[in-house]
């Protein structure tokens, strides 16, 4: 009998160095590894609050596949469902230090990845349809045609049972042939969801229009039930089906240290909430919050809280 989960997720680990002297990367020369992958910062932070969550992948037979192996063990990520591929190896990224609260320099050399030949093979349906709720984001949609398949077949699925879904867009276009077939695909895959978390550029890009109504409004009409803006320093401007709409202001920090894992947070933060019956003006003050731990720390997922410390705010 299949674990019965909280949340399910799918994407790809990578291996993350981190330098330890700020500057070029080129000139680093001390690193600390860490693990990184927008889905599996979400799955860790859900686990620290509490949640049952899951994550699909795949890794290579390798050093990195094991270590991965051994972060989800050590935060408690069910990887029951993740297959250990001994064709493909598995990826790993480098990332700058920055002191001044600047976006660090991301190296990534994941082409061809173990989890890049995810595909509708992967979905087990027990598994899947034993979690309550499915996160999805843009960044498994673009590894790769396969896994871009296997996002739409797991959100098609667990729209089909009655689950809900969140999609956070995390556009990343390099990974795509073009940023039309990007804004075609994910528009697409964004019509499954009850909650839809862009940031306020990817908005623009994904729609063409600029003002956060408008955003929300685009996939309000095709069936979502809220839709929540990331607008930084403004906080997050939010629009449910119902005409519920507003702003949620932002938690401001003296000291930020890495900006990468903002957005994850973020969605940890308004996930856990909205499972637990929270408003969604509560979610979206508990996202902002998590947010902003995230970034006051290096690393993609160090700063997010476990469950005591939901106390404090």
């Amino acid at each position: 009998m299949m674990k019965q989960l909280d949340v399910v997720t799918i994407g790809e680990a990578m291996a993350m160095f981190i330098a330890q002297q700020s500057g070029d990367l080129a000139a680093a020369e001390g690193f600390v590894k860490r693990i990184a992958g927008a889905e599996l910062n979400v799955a860790i932070g859900l686990a620290r609050l509490g949640l049952q969550v899951g994550w699909v992948s795949r890794v290579g037979d390798d050093s990195f596949g094991r270590f991965t192996l051994q972060q989800l063990a050590k935060e408690n990520v069910d990887h029951h469902c993740v297959t250990t591929d001994t064709r493909y190896r598995t990826g790993f990224q480098l990332k700058s230090r920055v002191d001044d609260g600047s976006d660090p320099e991301v190296e990534y050399f994941r082409a061809g990845s173990a989890a890049s030949h995810l595909s509708p093979d992967d979905f087990n349906a027990d598994y899947f349809g034993g979690a309550r709720h499915l996160h999805l984001s843009g960044v498994a949609a673009a590894i790769s045609d396969s896994s871009l398949e296997l996002t739409k077949h797991a959100a098609k699925e667990m729209r089909s049972r009655g689950k809900t879904i969140s999609f956070d867009p995390n556009l990343r276009p390099v990974l795509w042939r073009s940023e039309d077939e990007m804004r075609k695909q994910l528009n697409l895959l964004a019509e499954y969801a009850d909650w839809v978390l862009p940031g306020e550029k990817e908005g623009f890009i994904l729609t063409g229009y600029r003002q956060p109504e408008a955003i929300a409004d685009f996939y309000l009409d095709k069936g979502v039930r809220a839709v929540v803006i990331k607008t930084g320093c403004d906080g997050a401007w939010y629009k449910t089906a119902d005409g519920e709409k507003g702003n949620v202001a932002p938690i401001l920090v003296d000291n930020v240290v890495d900006t990468v894992g903002a957005g994850d947070g973020f969605a940890v933060g308004l996930i856990s909430a909205l499972l637990e019956g929270k408003s969604l003006p509560q979610a979206i003050l508990r996202g902002n919050k998590i947010g902003s731990l995230a970034i006051q720390v290096a690393g993609d997922s160090e700063g997010l809280p476990m469950r005591a410390a939901l106390g404090d705010f």
